[in-house]
């Protein structure tokens, strides 16, 4: 009975031995594991290491973070620290510390820069309720201002950003129309300052003219003109005349090399009505000729008729009895 006793005990001893072998092992070969996640000293911003931990330290301007898998935290060096972290600097060494359990980051511990769900961020807080005067942005996850009837989003309760659609703005207000001096912009929906249109001083006035010339006439124009400085925006002053004409008289005087032309021009003249002279004179003569032809030949076709009407006369025979009687 008591070697039977023994040989169980014995047994049971064993056993547990080859268990915590076993034990031993999975564990050794689920550090192996977890150093190979790690990359151990294999990572790059690691200064010391070890295959069980990890990093445990990082070279300079690198920041030591605790990846927790399981039960284990491996250390792990990183250029910035993750999301819902925030990195502190000292002399001994850079680490990344996890921000407060409502942010979902942070500038530091006592400031988040975004908020977790049914919180919101004022002034670095993630608050539950906003203060008063502010409401709740589920798509900002902040509180910000209780806008105006006409503002689509604002800065606080008197300065709008972006107006309601078909409102200017202008100065932090939303209009219907825009007040004096401004007008509608309709391509940036905001009120902007008319532009007045600006004209320059007169210019001197033109000799006196008339059609082009400065001489040969008594009765002219003069003009004068100005520039235009500034143009106008579509609702503003328009621009004035930028041209004057007045009626002016001067003494009559000749045209330099205007008698000259005028004497070429009358002998053209004369000559033109020489020629046209000769030339009708020509054709009357013309027709004349043809008369006194005309004429001619008529009489002479008179003169043949008669005279063979008197010698049909003289040979006529003298018949019996005008002989008897004789």
């Amino acid at each position: 009975m008591q070697l039977q006793l023994i040989s169980f005990v014995l047994i049971i001893l064993h056993c547990m031995d080859y268990n915590g072998c076993q034990q031993h092992s999975s564990s050794r070969n689920r550090h192996k594991q977890i150093s190979g996640v790690s990359s151990g000293c294999q990572q790059g911003g690691c200064l010391t290491c070890s295959d069980y931990n990890g990093c445990l330290s990082c070279k300079p301007r690198f920041f030591m973070h605790l990846e927790r898998i399981g039960m284990k935290q491996i250390g792990v060096c990183m250029t910035s620290c993750p999301p819902g972290f925030y990195g502190t600097r000292s002399p001994e060494r850079n680490t990344c510390t996890k921000c407060r359990s409502e942010c979902d980051s942070c500038f530091n511990k006592n400031f988040c820069t975004r908020c977790r769900a049914d919180f919101y961020l004022h002034l670095g807080k993630c608050l539950e309720n906003c203060p008063e005067g502010l409401v709740r942005s589920d798509i900002q996850r902040e509180c910000i201002p209780k806008c105006p009837a006409d503002c689509e989003s604002c800065t606080n309760s008197e300065t709008c950003t972006q107006c309601r659609p078909d409102l200017y703005q202008l100065s932090g207000r939303c209009h219907h129309v825009c007040p004096g001096d401004y007008e509608p912009n309709d391509k940036l929906m905001e009120c902007t300052a008319q532009v007045n249109c600006e004209v320059g001083e007169w210019s001197e006035w033109s000799p006196c003219t008339r059609s082009g010339r400065t001489c040969g006439f008594k009765r002219g124009q003069e003009t004068r003109t100005r520039q235009v400085l500034q143009h106008p925006s579509p609702f503003g002053n328009p621009c004035p005349e930028i041209s004057e004409i007045k009626e002016c008289l001067v003494k009559r005087k000749k045209c330099p090399g205007v008698h000259r032309k005028s004497e070429r021009r009358e002998r053209r003249n004369r000559n033109n009505r020489k020629e046209k002279e000769t030339q009708e004179g020509r054709r009357e003569r013309k027709r004349e000729r043809e008369r006194h032809t005309s004429e001619r030949e008529d009489s002479d076709n008179r003169n043949k008729t008669e005279h063979r009407h008197r010698r049909g006369h003289d040979t006529e025979p003298i018949s019996p009895q005008s002989a008897l009687v004789q």
